[in-house]
């Protein structure tokens, strides 16, 4: 089968998010399944390509004209990398936004790069099923059924549209209509209006063959009105179509075996790196190295209120008055630095926080922590606790999305379990949570056979990825003409 994904990011080309590790995991994992496979990603700043397949392509917005060039990148472990190359549009310091907030021609930026996607598909790489993501390529769907319904190189084409994250959906004022060029009829409840606003994500949950998130449990929440964002009804509308896959890892790049960001490498069978790592990151937040035998609470996020930093901030003062030392990293709302900052001046040498992100250091604190803190609000999949597994490193993580899906809570009686849950959206149930973690720390056995069951765990993409060919196929089926010649579509 051909597979065409179309981002708006993807390593190893460009990353914001958890977004990128699917466009470089997901491809790589079908690739080795025998699929042929290709990803359509904007070109931005420092992306090089090795050739041009079309030097421009006429892209109508509204009353303008732009003429994006179709390239090709480097292949990578077999997949092909395509890129729309629009320098005024996408040679930025920023893929989204910058300090002032979001780019304010972002709904231009897209609705070219997804009208550009089609052209592609005509002119370069016409594949078998396109997968979409989120809101920046949401308009495919839309304007595959809608503008090009009557296109014969691509109105049978098959079309998914994944939900990394709800929160995000692309709104934009109504005037946004005429500037991306699209008819009126659009703007209806039924199609893109959403609250006298457009909405970019919504048409693409309405227009897409079948739609997929990240886990199963997010699939279930954002169908209702505390997670949907005020799509759910939408979203249950389309409930037979809507599947739940979880996102893979690559064990390649994340486990404690083959990491070669690590300063030891450890196994399952022999744990004795890991204690190596601890010091490593003991020494690296200015932490006392004679606290080697007190646990360590690792911290990688940004620092925002999805991520649960409101309930973390709540509890600060109990938890740094419990036998602990915490190592933060991660950016954020400005509010939360200045509190954590704040919060490890009040007490150095047990609590030390670093502002900004650093790969090679985020794989430094997997490693050598031994409790991982991650209690989101909520969480479509969420990557750092399934890293977290595979190093033996705990999670504490609130019952919601991902974390739910792939966190097993600890039963002592049976020694069955990953780590430790909490239901209730509340700083008294996460410090509860984190208190049963401690307890179980300071039984050694206990404490080594939830290690043991986490790092036993396999989240890799091949599992994943099988489930997104059946849906594929499903998709395909969707698109089959009935004998009248009409589409098979709901």
């Amino acid at each position: 089968m051909k597979i065409l994904f179309v981002s708006s990011e993807g390593l190893p080309y460009s990353k914001t998010g958890g977004l990128a590790d699917v466009i470089e995991g997901l491809p790589r994992a079908l690739r080795e399944m025998g699929h042929e496979v290709a990803v359509l990603l904007p070109r931005y700043r420092g992306n090089k390509a090795v050739s041009v397949h079309v030097s421009n392509v006429t892209v109508a917005l509204g009353k303008q004209l732009r003429f994006p060039a179709l390239a090709e990148g480097k292949p990578v472990d077999g997949v092909r990398y395509f890129f729309v190359d629009d320098p005024e549009y996408f040679d930025r310091a920023h893929l989204y936004g910058d300090r002032n907030g979001d780019y304010p021609d972002n709904a231009e930026r897209f609705a070219e790069f997804s009208r550009a996607a089609i052209e592609f598909v005509k002119r370069v790489w016409l594949p078998d099923v396109i997968h979409c993501h989120d809101w920046q390529s949401a308009l495919v769907p839309v304007l595959l059924r809608t503008q090009h319904a009557n296109d014969p190189a691509v109105r049978s084409l098959p079309c998914v549209l994944t939900i990394h994250n709800l929160a995000y959906q692309g709104v934009f004022p109504r005037t946004a209509l005429d500037s991306i060029g699209l008819p009126d009829q659009l703007f209806t409840m039924d199609a893109l209006e959403f609250y006298g606003r457009l909405n970019l994500l919504k048409g693409g949950l309405i227009y897409a063959d079948y739609l997929t998130t990240v886990s199963r449990r997010y699939a279930q929440e954002i169908q209702t009105a505390e997670y949907g964002a005020g799509l759910e009804g939408v979203i249950r509308n389309r409930g037979e179509r809507l599947v739940g896959i979880l996102n893979g890892v690559d064990y390649a790049i994340w486990s404690p075996e083959a990491d070669t960001l690590i300063p030891q490498n450890y196994s399952v069978h022999n744990m004795a790196g890991k204690a190596a790592c601890k010091k490593d990151v003991l020494a690296e937040f200015k932490l006392p190295k004679e606290h080697i035998d007190r646990p360590l609470i690792g911290i990688i996020s940004r620092f925002v209120e999805q991520k649960g930093f409101d309930l973390v901030a709540e509890i600060a003062e109990q938890l740094a008055r419990e036998n602990v030392s915490i190592a933060m990293l991660g950016t954020g709302q400005p509010a939360f630095e200045k509190f954590f900052k704040a919060f490890a001046e009040k007490h150095p040498g047990k609590v030390a926080v670093k502002i900004g992100f650093d790969n090679t250091l985020a794989h430094r604190i997997e490693a050598g922590a031994d409790i991982f803190l991650m209690p989101s609000r909520f969480e479509p999949c969420g990557l750092n606790q399934i890293y977290s597994l595979r190093y033996g490193t705990v999670p504490v993580v609130r019952a919601t999305g991902g974390l739910d899906d792939t966190v097993q809570n600890y039963d002592a009686k049976t020694g069955r379990g990953t780590g430790f849950k909490f239901q209730e959206y509340s700083g008294a149930e996460l410090l509860a949570a984190i208190r049963k973690a401690l307890s179980a720390y300071q039984d050694r056995s206990s404490w080594q056979k939830i290690q043991t069951n986490g790092m036993a765990c396999d989240f890799s993409w091949k599992t994943s990825a099988a489930s997104y060919v059946t849906l594929y196929e499903a998709a395909k089926r969707v698109r089959i003409p009935r004998a009248s010649g009409t589409s098979n579509r709901r």
